[in-house]
């Protein structure tokens, strides 16, 4: 069954999402181990910047493989 562009959207918006919220974590917890003090709004902001690049990442990888999928099934 073919993958829809907006189910291919969706998904990679929820695994981002998931993701955003352990990255931020992970930050607040690793940067003061190598002496980098933030402040959670600067987190928040370096995570959200993090959370769009992964998002049209992932979107695009996920379109990239459907296609080949479709390809290879032609």
């Amino acid at each position: 069954m073919k993958q829809s562009r907006a189910m291919s959207l969706v998904e990679a918006i929820a695994n981002v999402a998931v993701g955003y919220g352990v990255a931020v974590v992970t930050q607040i917890l690793i940067f003061p181990i190598f002496g980098l003090h933030t402040t959670l709004a600067q987190n928040l902001k370096m995570g959200a910047i993090f959370t769009v690049v992964s998002i049209a990442r992932s979107f695009a990888l996920r379109r990239l493989f459907e296609a080949i999928r479709v390809r290879s099934a032609e």
